[in-house]
């Protein structure tokens, strides 16, 4: 593993959490993960969107900067650091969530706060077609995230796709797991730990994981 910081992102119900804390294990890696369920405003979104979009990514925002922040102080043991997002997406949710007036002052504590927090060495982004996604909401079984359009995912991942192509921070690891279960199959699930053992560039690296290595 040559990443001291490695994320795992991707849309709704693609992975995230599995796979940080698969690789987490593996390497004996500090694990953050997202406290999705203690924001209590998301079943509410979800309900009425419009009117509960705002203080939904303020909080998201503020738990995520606060654990980030904290990663250091955590496990001074494990030299290596997981977590199943990345702070950018807060900045990504809201873009797709939050009216133009409410935007404008969203970003400006967000900037404020990625000032501070450190850059991935490497980030994982699993892609899944919608489809796909749908499949694994259903299974997992939210009751919240049973209305979930996929108009609504295909825009979370268009922005997604759009913000890592333009940025050149870090190098990505664009995943297409649409036809692969990494969580069943070993095959796949040691691909992507052989993946890590190389180095990348910055910028997008795409490998469709149902695909034979060549």
């Amino acid at each position: 593993m040559h990443y001291k910081f490695l994320v795992v992102e991707g849309n709704i119900g693609v992975g995230k959490t599995s796979l940080a804390s698969m690789l987490a294990k593996e390497y004996q890696a500090h694990l953050i993960l997202e406290c999705f369920e203690e924001n209590p405003f998301l079943p509410k979104f979800y309900k009425d969107p419009e009117k509960h979009a705002f203080p939904l990514e303020l909080f998201f925002m503020a738990e995520r900067y606060h654990q980030l922040k904290n990663q250091k102080e955590q496990d001074l043991f494990r030299p290596i650091t997981i977590a199943d997002y990345f702070f950018v997406k807060s900045k990504l949710f809201a873009q797709n969530n939050l009216k133009k007036d409410e935007q404008q002052l969203f970003n400006n504590l967000f900037e404020i706060m990625l000032s501070s927090l450190p850059k991935p060495d490497l980030l994982i982004y699993l892609y899944s077609n919608v489809d796909r996604l749908q499949q694994n909401i259903k299974k997992r079984g939210r009751v919240f995230e049973q209305e979930i359009t996929d108009e609504y995912l295909q825009n979370i991942q268009n922005r997604y796709l759009d913000y890592l192509r333009k940025q050149n921070h870090f190098p990505v690891l664009l995943l297409d797991i649409s036809k692969v279960d990494f969580k069943e199959d070993e095959k796949v699930y040691s691909r992507i730990k052989q993946l890590l053992e190389n180095p990348y560039e910055l910028g997008i690296h795409q490998f469709n994981l149902a695909e034979p290595m060549l």
